[in-house]
């Protein structure tokens, strides 16, 4: 029943062709029957087919990210030897079929990414008590998940997430060894599962954000759960961010969890400061600790001890204090964002040692003095941030000569005086800059046509000079620019108006003269 088939994939299902040499399918040797139908990324366009169900000599079927449609086929429970139904990827709808708590073999059932709603078959838990693998996520999945999901005793990975799954975890999980538990972005409640983990010696990845759930003690205290984790000494992976859980950050979050590569506890109500015991998760390549109410001083024992941080994210917190220096011990980072906080002092110079960085985010925060011409060895930045603070001095040659920045450059709100670099003219790859209310003087060069991909520059509230360029004309990708409120003079060049993309234009609070040109932005 497929109407598309985009690669010729299934150009060999012929009448001509022995079924065994069909692509995608394999055969037992020995009775010439179909036990695998595999395929894989073939852009396949039309109905599952319920004729499927006569091959009864099925092991695997397995149709992946293609663009089949229609229900799952209840006659698919005929296929009494499957081991694996993976169906991930498509656009398949409707619920899952009561009649496949009769596939007593099936050890993986991974239908993840298509658009299956209802509830789960508790059947399905009673009868296949052989699965291993099950997989579900993204999908429109409702109800509770049954209880009688702990009689499948050899299930080790349960992947829900992205459903709409309500009601508590179900305590007969507590029977299960389980390395993988995904239930993120569901709608589920109660309080964070600190019976349930230590029944899980094995667990890798523990994954519960973006449910309803609540700390101990009316949303209080952390611990008892951080404290039951601490035979969990394998967990890689814990997320749980976007809960408003409550309580302090203390010592027992680090706990024995020196295997912990992940560490998401984003947007919750977590107080306190971060306790110097993180030090001890040495190998941890992403700490997010977003929008909490954190606070006091961060150790510098920790920036010492984790040297294989990637990504550290303490963005909307409460933090008063200097940025550590230490921080440039990491020298793994890819993106560091201390921003919307009250971080105050100079920006520590070692930040130039963080070569391997790609996003700076400082924004938003106390910091004064100048900027550290060593952020011009951050030569990988492709995204800088430094707006809405209190720095001061001229902007570094050596930052406006970062060619890879490629997606903005903010130093915006600051009290940065000086001309304009000219260096900012080879920035080629760069998409926004943003240079506005600070106390740059000068004029705006005409090399800045060398910027080719920018497509906004703000420019605005300084005490720019001069008159605009002719060139600017040339930026082809130009969407919005603002130079108000400065004190350019001079004719406003008619090349603004041959950039078809330009829809943002403010040049007001300027000594501007003569004729308003025509064309492109100028006739709307």
């Amino acid at each position: 029943t497929i109407i598309s088939d985009p690669h010729s994939s299934l150009a060999n299902w012929d009448e001509a062709v022995h079924v065994c040499n069909f692509t995608g399918v394999v055969c037992d040797k020995f009775h010439n029957r179909v036990t695998r139908l595999i395929l894989y990324d073939k852009g396949l366009v039309g109905l599952l087919s319920p004729v499927l169900s006569n091959l009864t000599g099925l092991h695997y079927l397995e149709i992946v990210r293609s663009h089949l449609f229609g229900l799952i086929p209840p006659e698919f429970s005929n296929l009494r030897r499957l081991h694996s139904i993976t169906l991930e990827g498509n656009n398949l709808h409707g619920s899952i079929p009561e009649s496949f708590s009769m596939l007593s073999k099936l050890y993986f059932f991974i239908i993840k990414e298509n658009n299956i709603s209802g509830s789960l078959p508790p059947s399905l838990f009673s009868n296949c008590t052989l699965l291993d693998v099950v997989d579900f996520s993204s999908n429109s999945l409702t109800g509770q998940i049954p209880e009688e999901i702990g009689n499948c005793k050899s299930l080790w990975s349960i992947s829900l997430y992205d459903n709409q799954f309500t009601g508590q975890l179900p305590l007969s999980l507590t029977n299960l060894t389980l390395q993988n538990l995904d239930v993120e972005y569901n709608y589920l409640f109660g309080e964070l599962p600190t019976k349930f983990v230590s029944s899980w010696p094995n667990l890798l990845y523990l994954h519960l954000s973006y449910n309803n759930m609540i700390s101990h003690d009316n949303n209080t205290n952390l611990d008892p759960f951080f404290t039951a984790l601490r035979n969990n000494s394998n967990l890689e992976e814990l997320e749980l961010a976007g809960m408003g859980l409550g309580g302090r950050f203390t010592y027992t979050v680090a706990g024995q969890l020196t295997s912990l590569r992940t560490l998401l506890l984003q947007e919750n109500q977590i107080f306190g400061s971060i306790p110097r015991s993180l030090a001890n998760l040495s190998r941890l390549f992403i700490l997010n600790l977003t929008s909490n109410l954190l606070n006091g001083t961060i150790s510098s024992d920790i920036f010492f001890s984790l040297p294989k941080l990637e990504q550290l994210s303490l963005s909307h917190n409460l933090f008063k204090t200097p940025i550590p220096e230490a921080i440039g011990k990491c020298l793994d980072l890819g993106l560091l964002d201390l921003s919307y906080n009250q971080f105050s002092g100079r920006i520590p110079d070692s930040l130039g040692n963080l070569v391997g960085l790609n996003s700076l985010f400082l924004n938003n925060n106390l910091l004064s003095g100048t900027i550290p011409p060593t952020l011009g060895r951050c030569t990988n930045l492709y995204r800088l941030d430094l707006s809405h603070n209190r720095l001061t001095g001229s902007i570094p040659l050596e930052l406006a000569g970062l060619h890879e920045i490629r997606i903005f450059i903010n130093v915006s709100h600051n009290h940065l005086e000086g001309p304009l670099p000219i260096e900012l003219s080879k920035l080629a790859k760069v998409q926004e800059i943003d240079l506005s209310s600070n106390y740059l003087t000068g004029s705006i060069f005409p090399q800045m046509a060398g910027c080719i991909a920018v497509s906004m520059i703000n420019f605005s509230n300084n005490f720019l000079q001069g008159e605009l360029p002719q060139s600017l004309g040339d930026l082809k990708n130009l969407e919005s620019f603002d130079v108000s409120r400065n004190q350019l003079s001079g004719l406003i060049p008619a090349t603004l108006g041959k950039i078809d993309t330009l829809t943002f234009l403010n040049l007001s609070f300027n000594n501007l003269e003569g004729k308003i040109p025509s064309g492109g932005i100028f006739n709307s």
